[in-house]
């Protein structure tokens, strides 16, 4: 995982293309809020964003 990661952001050192950056968080953001709000626990605290 971390490899990925190194070479990911070496990538985007090497070719200028920091916009990608925002664009991933933003992925990974809504990937852990399907994967957790998909848990009873955390299902109140959605309803009122949704």
């Amino acid at each position: 995982m971390w490899r990925l990661t190194k070479e990911f952001m070496a990538f985007l050192r090497q070719e200028k293309k920091w916009w990608l950056v925002p664009l991933c968080l933003l992925l990974l953001l809504l990937a852990a809020l399907i994967l957790f709000g998909s848990s009873s626990v955390l299902a109140p605290f959605m309803y009122p964003f949704m």
